[in-house]
């Protein structure tokens, strides 16, 4: 009898988890093709001589007890010092670095922050707040947004040039969907009365912005997916690496196949986290025109990530925060890690400080072309303008660039929907994860397009209509609608 077969493209946690999932509910084989030669897609863990960086920050939380589920079969936590593959508790901290001082992240109204802001641009912050409440704009950009959770002047203190700085365009030329699924939840007045209701409510939970505490693997999030992919083999599944797919075999309105490596691969379903530019142009003249107009324009933006060992931080009490958001305009870089705090495992050498610099970008720019030396000597200079450190306190050095971090959320985009309805059209594909669907997706959510894809192969394979169908609208569902953003959370057992 012939083996029903589902091939996915892409090794990262939407992919890994179809696979798994298929394995465990179903008798179809996955087959995952990763372009690369890492587990993990963006999740994924850099060793470089030693010291581990993660590329983008990633704390394992979710209100979801199937990701958490997951998450604790493949790395329960455990003693660190004893066992390997363990879960660490670790304490979140972040602040905003802007005026040349500290913030708490999200805003705390506290003593500090007021001398910080100063009395005039507290009031302002006050009344642009209260007018917020009075007056909702209508929410036509992600702009409107944040003003109507926050007012103007906060917005335009905290949100409006880092905001710029993640896509390159102003908030104003930015659709409201990226802040409905990345800050849904979040409000300066939920941020202010967060401790109260703590207090009040202890061991409900918080907004992923307000939360506390998260989940970590001991060596960076790469362990966990590695740890996947482990099992999926014991399994029986199949993963090649350095596979990437070129050319998407179209057939009487389905997909047949790939052609990954100059070599075909036939099966029965695709389930794909392959950026849509990408599988569109894959499917030569399949897709009507302006399907493939949409998605050749479709906006991403690039990162690039500079690793800095150093001696020791010219600011001792940054060695609490897991990252740092750099507010000042006079710099490019976006955002500040400190491996230290994620990890102690992530670091080589305890007595060093291991940082990571991350640069928003887009492939082909400035920043993207600047030669690796040039780049960390340029990195290394702004961080020291900012006295965060001495230059002669740097060991050594990484660069880590990455493709298609972020699906964007303006040009094209507000077309989007005449791609997607194109792309359910075809019933054995599956689109998942973030940029299988171009929207910025947690790894939960990620994780969760793909169980809803494998019950639609499920559905396909039980010739239930009606099934598929609920399964491919709950695919895109994941992060829009409230059943997702509400599910009680259940914390993995300490």
């Amino acid at each position: 009898m012939k083996q029903t077969t589902a091939i996915i493209i892409g090794a990262g946690p939407a992919g890994l988890t179809a696979a798994y999932q298929l394995l465990k509910e179903t008798d179809i084989l996955p087959i995952v093709l990763e372009e690369t030669d890492a587990i993990g897609g963006i999740s994924r863990t850099v060793n470089y001589k030693g010291n581990r960086m993660d590329i983008g920050g990633h704390r394992f939380f979710s209100k979801n007890p199937v990701a958490n589920d997951l998450w604790r079969r493949m790395l329960p936590p455990g003693d660190p010092e004893r066992q390997e593959r363990v879960m660490l508790r670790r304490p979140r901290a972040s602040r905003i670095f802007y005026l040349r001082k500290f913030f708490d992240y999200p805003i705390s109204l506290k003593p500090a922050t007021i001398k910080n802001m100063g009395l005039a641009r507290t009031m302002k912050a006050g009344f642009g707040y209260f007018a917020s409440v009075v007056r909702k704009r209508p929410e036509r950009s992600l702009e409107d947004f944040y003003i109507n959770r926050f007012g103007k002047p906060l917005y335009s203190m905290f949100f409006e040039d880092y905001t710029e700085k993640l896509w390159g365009v102003h908030p104003s030329e930015i659709a409201p969907d990226w802040g409905a699924q990345r800050v849904k939840g979040l409000s300066l007045t939920k941020a202010l009365l967060e401790p109260v209701r703590r207090r009040l409510k202890p061991g409900t939970v918080a907004e992923t912005s307000l939360i506390e505490e998260f989940w970590y693997p001991k060596r960076g999030p790469g362990q966990l997916w590695e740890a996947m992919a482990d099992e999926i083999r014991l399994m029986g599944g199949v993963i090649r690496m350095n596979s990437k797919v070129t050319d998407v075999i179209m057939e009487e309105g389905q997909v047949a196949g790939v052609v990954a490596n100059a070599e075909e691969q036939r099966g029965d379903y695709v389930i794909s986290s392959m950026a849509v530019v990408d599988l569109v142009a894959a499917m030569g003249g399949a897709p009507p025109e302006n399907v493939r107009e949409i998605a050749a324009a479709l906006p991403y933006r690039d990162f690039i990530t500079v690793g800095l060992l150093l001696t020791r931080l010219r600011l001792p009490h940054m060695l609490r925060d897991n990252w740092i958001y750099i507010q000042e305009r006079d710099v490019k870089i976006g955002r500040l890690q400190i491996y230290n705090n994620w990890s102690p495992w992530l670091v080589n050498d305890p007595e060093t400080v291991w940082l990571g610099l991350e640069y928003f970008c887009c492939e082909g720019d400035a920043l993207w072309r600047m030669p690796r030396e040039d780049f960390i000597r340029f990195a290394i200079d702004e961080l020291s303008e900012l006295g965060f450190i001495g230059r002669e306190d740097v060991l050594d050095a990484a660069h880590i660039r990455v493709k298609k971090a972020y699906p964007a959320y303006f040009g094209v985009y507000g077309r989007f929907g005449e791609v997607r309805a194109w792309l359910d059209g075809i019933p054995n594909l599956f689109c998942v994860g973030r940029n299988g669907q171009h929207r910025y997706n947690n790894m939960d959510h990620s994780m969760l397009t793909a169980i809803e894809a494998v019950a639609g192969c499920a559905a396909m394979e039980a010739n239930d209509a009606e099934k598929l169908r609920k399964a491919r609208t709950a695919i895109w569902n994941v992060n829009t609608e409230e059943e997702y953003h509400e599910q009680s959370y259940e914390a993995p057992d300490s």
